[in-house]
Parts: structure tokens; sequence; C-alpha cells
């Protein structure tokens, strides 16, 4: 088993392997979603040894916080890490992007109320807004901080100025991102070097890339413009199918440790230095339990090597975010 991770500067300890749960009530982002499936998921991930849970604010606009809160009543509430974030404000009608220190205490205040617990593992300012200075809406965070209704500070989607910024008083302990194998900028524009100097901790979402690193997918396939796969780089040729030919070298290493390739992908970001913890997402709870078993995974230093060299050159490839972030 892999050990538990320390985060940032906190005291706020997690196995590296969480849970997105974006597909717990988050029906504004996923069809055809049941709240009963959604608390399934997230026991099943509880009762297979991943303890951080990942929600949002916009997650189905405040269900999944609610799904969550209703999910982890029967447990250890001390043995559970809840990470939500906010900045996403409605109030007129439209989606605005607001990192205010009123509107980010009234965010965490509301989400204490949904989530049922007096308090959350880590808060993140789920993206940065245009006015807000960065620092100021961290600081805001730090006065709940220090009431006791956060443990520590997270901020999401931020480029690695907007962290600097954001970190000017050394408050901020955790950063959110989109990273994975294919993904990889944020390593080669140095914003994993500052974390990692700054004793900051990394979490990426999407490592398994939409599903493109499961293993799952094969060559010569087109999507139909209302499935969101075709507005995605990954899924264009020729980049898809250099994907699946990465994936191909993978093969070998998981079925050696008797695993999936996905098992195996989720291994190397467990043994990847500059990660602290991984958060795949799942619709069903099967899934959930099988990503826990990578925990048990434990790759060499040459498996771990084959696997970073398999998708090395996608790291001279700019790829940008799979989906635009709002303004």
């Amino acid at each position: 088993m892999v050990e538990s991770v320390k985060i940032g500067h906190s005291d706020v300890v997690a196995n590296p392997l969480g849970l997105g749960t974006n597909a717990v009530g988050g029906h504004n982002l996923f069809p055809d979603l049941k709240d009963e499936d959604g608390i399934k998921l997230v026991k099943a991930a509880l009762d297979n040894g991943i303890n951080l849970l990942d929600t949002a604010y916009v997650y189905g606009l405040g269900h999944s916080e609610e799904l969550v809160g209703q999910a982890i009543k029967d447990y250890d509430r001390h043995k559970i890490v809840i990470a939500t974030k906010g900045a996403h404000d409605f109030s007129t009608g439209e989606e605005v992007i607001n990192n205010d220190p009123k509107f980010l205490t009234d965010q965490v205040n509301k989400s204490l109320k949904r989530l049922g617990t007096d308090y959350i593992d880590i808060y993140y300012i789920h993206f940065p807004d245009h006015d807000t200075p960065k620092a100021e809406a961290v600081g805001a965070l730090q006065k709940l901080r220090e009431e006791g209704k956060i443990r520590s500070i997270g901020i999401s989607n931020f480029s690695l100025d907007q962290i600097k910024e954001a970190n000017a008083d050394g408050y901020v302990d955790v950063v959110e991102d989109e990273f994975s194998l294919l993904h990889q900028d944020h390593l080669t524009e140095g914003m994993l070097d500052y974390l990692h100097d700054n004793q900051i901790s990394f979490v990426p979402y999407f490592p398994l890339a939409s599903g493109l690193l499961t293993g799952k997918y094969v060559k010569d396939v087109s999507f139909p413009e209302d499935d969101i796969r075709s507005q995605i780089a990954d899924f264009k040729e020729p980049r898809y199918s250099s994907i699946l030919d990465a994936v191909d070298k993978v093969r070998d290493i998981a079925d050696a440790h008797h695993a999936t390739v996905a098992q195996t992908i989720l291994a190397w970001y467990l043994k990847n230095p500059l990660i602290s913890v991984v958060i795949p997402g799942a619709k069903k709870a099967k899934q959930v339990i099988a990503n826990a078993k990578a925990m048990d995974i434990t790759l060499t230093d040459d498996e771990y090597q084959t696997i970073e060299l398999a998708f090395n050159h996608f790291k001279n490839t700019k790829s940008g975010k799979s989906l635009k972030d709002p303004d």
C-alpha cells in the first residue's frame, strides 16, 4: 500500500488516490445521473481505502456536496478528507466567476451546510476572476482557516503567475489543475517545480484524459458533433492515434502486475514525486473499486521510466486544456 501524504503546510493528511465527484449529483454536467448511484459511488470509495472526496459547488449547483454529505453520515468524519471548490456566481442569472472575499466567505458557509459538516479539509478557489487581487482572495480563506471552518487553502485552474500572486503571503497549500501524461504543460513551463520548491501540494484532475489512458479506445473511430469528445484535441487525428500508440506500450507492464492499463497509469501518478493526490472520477461504484486497486501496485523504477518515455513526446507539444475555462 502507498503511504498517506500531507497537504501543503497544513495538517491535512490523505491517501494519495482520491475520488473526483463531478458525476455525483452533477446533473448539469452529465445526463441521467441517479442520486442513489452517486451515494453508492462515494461509499464504495470510502470502503476501499479512498478517503479524499473532491467536489465543488458547480457540480450540480450544490447537489454534489449534498450527496457527499449524505454518503458520509455513517462514517467517521475525522477519517475523511473533503475538498470542495467555489467561484461560480449565478446571482445575476448568468454564470460569473467571482473571487470577492465576501462572496468566497458566503460560499464556504453554504458549502458547510450542504455537506452537513462544521469544517472543510481543503477549500479551493475554483477559477480565478479578472478583478480580485489573488492574495486578497486567498486572505479571505486564511481568515476562515483561523476560524476553523477550513483546514487548508487551495486554488484551482490558476496560471503560474497567478499562483505566485495568490501565494504572496505563503498561505496556499495546494493547487489543482489539469495534468496527465498527455497534458504536461505545467511540467515544462515550471509550475510543478515552483510548487515543489514552495511545499505546495499538486492535485491533477483528468488524470485518465477522458478515458484515453484507460486502454479502452481503438483507432479508426469518429465522434459525432454532439459528442463532447469531438471538441477535444486529444480525440482528433493525428494526435488521437499517437496517444493510442503510447498507451499500447503500457500494456505489457499492466499484464506483469495483473492489472489494467488504467490501474497502471494511476500507479505511475502515485509514484510521481511531483504529485500529491490524484483524483480520477467515476460514474459507477465498480470503477471506483477498480481504481482503488492502483494503490496496491508498486512500479519498479524501470517500469516508471518506460511509461514516462512512452509519453515523452507529449512534453514537447503544448496541449492546453481539454475544455475551456469559464470567463
